[in-house]
C-alpha cells in the first residue's frame, strides 16, 4: 500500500488515518478501509506532541541519525529563538511536511527554506528527540542554578579510550526514523536552521536497532550476532516507564522542577572487535554472553525471555553482570543501534554498537551497571568504549504554542 507524500495532510478523514495513537507511538494504528497495520509496518507519522518527548518509549526504528551541537553564541534570546525555531521544523518533519514555505516555489535569489531530499518520502515513523548537556550550564545563558542535580559528568570507567571528538556536546537531537534519508533530512535542516547560533560538534549514523521497547516482539541482534537486552523497559508499561525512566513532579533535584516528565540519557559509541570475535569457538561467545546463539536464551533456559538462573551463568558472563538483581535493580531504557565507519586504516571494520540509555536517575542507572561491567565483563576483550555524552532530556511539547526547553528559559 503506498504512503502518503510528505505535503500530504494526515487526516482523520483522509485515506490513511490514526487509529489508536499514543503519545510516542508505542502502540499506535493505521486504519485503511477494513485493514488496521501496526504503525511499525506502515511509514506513518508519530505524533510530536505529549506529555513526554517521542523517541523514547516510541517503539524503535530502523534507523538512526544522532547529532551533538555546541552552542556557538553568548547570546540567550538567540539560543531561545533557536530553540523555538527548531521545535516547529521539529513539529513539520514529524508530520511528514517540508520546512518553512518547502523546498521549492519560494524567491529564487534565496535558498529554500528546506533541502528537499526528502520529498516524496513517508514521515516513517520520524521522531526527534532533544536533550541538554552539561555545558549549557557553565554560566553563558544564566542557567547554572537550573542544572540538575542529576546531570552529572560520567567518571572514567577502566578500559575507556574516549576521543573528546566524538564526546560531549550542549544540545543532542536524537531523530529516528524507518528511512535513512528521512533521519538524515530532519539533523540536516535543524544544523542549517542552527547555523550562526550552533554547530555539530559530532554524529553517528546507525542501523540495525540492537534494542526493542516492544517485548512481545523478538529482540534485535547485535553485530556479534547475540541477542541483548530482553529485559528491556516496554514502551506501553507506563507503572516501569514511571519506575525507571520519567523523572516525576518533586524528584528533578537541584534547580529542576522543569525536567519533570523528562529522562537522563547516556550516549556511549562502543567499538566492537568483530576480526577478534569471529574468531572465537562458539561455545566460549555463548558462555561471554550467557545466552545461547541461537535462541538467545540464558544457560539452562528454552526461550529468550525466560528469567535466567544468574547462579548458573559463569560470574564474568555479561548477562549475569547486566542483569537488574545484579545491580540494585538498577534498570535501564535502551535504544542502541549498530554502526559501522568505514575502517580504521589497518584493514579492520570500524565497527560496533551506538549505545543509548535513558533513565531517571544516571548514577543509579547507567554508571552502577557500568562500573560493574567495566571491572569484570568477559566482553571487555572485544569492545572498547571510545565515545561518551549524557544528556538532560527535557519534557514533550505539549501544544502548537510549547517549544523545546521552554519550562528551563521561563
Amino acid at each position: 500500500m503506498p504512503g502518503p507524500a510528505r505535503r500530504t495532510v494526515l487526516a482523520a478523514g483522509g485515506g490513511l488515518a490514526l487509529g489508536a495513537a499514543v503519545a510516542g507511538g508505542a502502540v499506535a494504528l493505521t486504519r485503511d478501509g477494513d485493514a488496521t497495520t501496526p504503525v511499525a509496518d506502515s511509514g506513518a507519522a508519530v505524533p510530536f506532541h505529549g506529555a513526554h518527548q517521542a523517541g523514547i518509549a516510541t517503539a524503535v526504528q530502523d534507523r538512526l541519525h544522532f547529532a551533538a551541537f555546541d552552542v556557538t553564541t553568548d547570546d540567550r534570546e538567540k539560543l531561545v529563538k533557536l530553540l523555538k525555531e527548531w521545535t516547529r521544523a521539529a513539529e513539520r518533519m514529524t508530520a511528514g511536511r517540508e520546512v518553512g514555505e518547502g523546498a521549492y516555489g519560494g524567491l529564487p535569489e534565496a535558498p529554500p527554506d528546506d533541502t528537499g531530499e526528502a520529498l516524496g518520502l513517508r514521515p516513517s515513523r520520524l521522531t526527534l528527540t532533544i536533550g541538554f548537556g552539561p555545558s549549557l550550564f557553565d554560566g553563558r545563558f544564566g542557567l547554572k542554578d537550573r542544572r540538575p542535580g542529576d546531570l552529572v559528568e560520567l567518571p572514567r570507567f577502566p578500559g575507556d579510550n574516549l576521543d573528546p571528538a566524538r564526546s560531549g556536546g550542549d544540545l543532542c537531537v536524537q531523530a529516528c526514523a524507518d528511512d535513512p534519508q528521512v533521519a538524515v533530512h530532519a539533523i540536516r535542516n535543524l544544523a542549517r536552521i542552527g547555523f550562526g547560533t550552533v554547530a555539530v560538534r559530532w554524529s553517528q549514523l546507525g542501523f540495525g536497532k540492537t534494542s526493542s521497547t516492544t517485548p512481545d516482539a523478538q529482540t534485535p541482534r547485535n553485530l556479534f550476532g547475540f541477542k541483548d537486552g530482553t529485559r528491556n523497559v516496554s514502551g506501553n508499561d507506563d507503572a516501569a516507564l514511571d519506575r525507571h525512566v520519567w523523572v516525576g513532579p518533586g524528584e528533578a533535584t537541584g534547580g529542576a522542577s522543569w525536567l519533570a516528565g523528562g529522562s537522563y540519557l547516556v550516549a556511549r559509541r562502543i567499538r566492537m572487535n568483530v576480526e577478534t570475535w569471529d574468531r572465537t569457538p562458539l561455545a566460549e561467545q555463548e558462555d561471554i554472553f550467557g545466552r545461547d546463539k541461537k535462541e538467545g536464551a540464558a544457560v539452562g533456559k528454552a526461550k529468550e525471555h525466560d528469567e535466567p538462573f544468574l547462579k548458573a551463568l559463569k560470574p564474568d558472563s555479561h548477562v549475569r553482570l547486566a542483569h537488574p538483581d545484579s545491580n540494585g535493580g538498577a534498570t535501564l531504557l535502551r535504544r542502541g543501534y549498530s554502526f559501522t565507519d568505514g575502517t580504521d586504516g589497518l584493514g579492520r571494520l570500524d565497527a560496533g554498537l551506538f549505545f543509548l540509555a535513558y533513565q531517571k536517575d544516571v548514577r543509579a542507572g547507567f554508571v552502577r551497571v557500568q562500573t560493574a561491567l567495566a571491572k569484570s565483563d568477559a566482553l571487555n576483550e572485544y569492545i572498547q568504549h571510545v565515545g561518551s555524552a549524557v544528556f538532560a532530556v527535557p519534557p514533550g511539547v505539549r501544544d502548537a504554542d510549547d517549544w523545546w526547553g521552554r519550562a528551563l528559559f521561563s
